[in-house]
């Protein structure tokens, strides 16, 4: 009995001085984690290259919803001024009379000043033949510059949704890399000492696709948008082309008229 007691002695003794020498073996990185996993304190406790990656997609999703505001304001606003000039043209004789009307703030009125300039000029050079179709070209350039206008902006949003899934991945690898690095220096694997590292190197992930999600789908309802304003200013080229039609027609009969008195 003594000599087992001796041994329970000795063996309690030995897991005391086990525990202390552990704890005071505990490595430097163990005592360094963090009490709080928070989005914040990851930041704050990442990599200078991490901390970069992350707060670049953090500008770029800011971009992304700046330009889906912006975007918004001046497609509505565009739409609106097209569809209210439309309307009070809608009944307008000539082109002259459909100025007159037009309440301004749209392209409609570029079609109708193009249209009187155009008219202007060829009746003043007396190449009244083919009037339309050099007005036909004004129009065009302008339905152009129409297009080029209301996708500014888009090219941010497509760029975005493209690489800031990669740009936040890069920003994980390379905390990822470094949490290697300082598990090897700490010559441990508790999970303990491992995970806050991997977690901070995943934020940079997750920070990408909140970037590149939104900037997809803003792009995408952008494009469906833009798509339909265009096609009202469409419809407003081909009411400014029939109106100066008629102004030409109605050119031609009074020269006829005149020529037959």
């Amino acid at each position: 009995m003594r000599h087992i007691s001796r041994l329970a002695g000795a063996a309690l003794a030995t897991a005391f001085a086990f525990g202390a020498h552990a704890q005071e073996a505990l490595p430097v990185a163990m005592k360094a984690i963090p009490h709080e996993l928070s989005p914040w304190s990851m930041f704050m406790a990442a990599d200078i290259v991490v901390k970069a990656v992350m707060v670049g997609l953090a500008f770029a999703s800011l971009a992304t919803w700046t330009v889906f505001i912006a975007k918004s304001v001046e497609i509505s606003r565009a739409k609106s001024a097209l569809r209210r000039g439309l309307a009070a043209t809608a009944q307008a004789l000539s082109v002259a009379e459909a100025h007159d009307r037009d309440p301004g703030g749209s392209v409609l009125g570029d079609f109708l000043v193009a249209a009187e300039h155009e008219e202007a000029l060829s009746a003043a050079v007396g190449a009244e033949g083919r009037t339309l179709e050099r007005a036909g070209s004004r129009f065009a350039e302008i339905v152009r510059a129409e297009q080029r206008a209301i996708r500014r902006g888009m090219g941010v949003l497509a760029t975005i949704g493209s690489t800031a899934p990669f740009v936040g991945l890069f920003g994980t690898v390379w905390g990822i890399m470094n949490s290697f690095i300082g598990i090897s220096k700490s010559q441990t694997t508790n999970l303990a000492v491992v995970a806050p590292g991997i977690a901070e190197a995943l934020l940079a992930t997750a920070i990408g696709l909140v970037a590149a999600i939104p900037a997809v789908i803003i792009y995408n309802h952008f494009t469906r948008t833009s798509a339909g304003y265009l096609d009202i200013v469409g419809q407003a080229s081909g009411a400014a082309t029939r109106l100066l039609s008629r102004d030409l027609e109605r050119g031609e009969r009074r020269g006829f008229a005149r020529a037959a008195e």
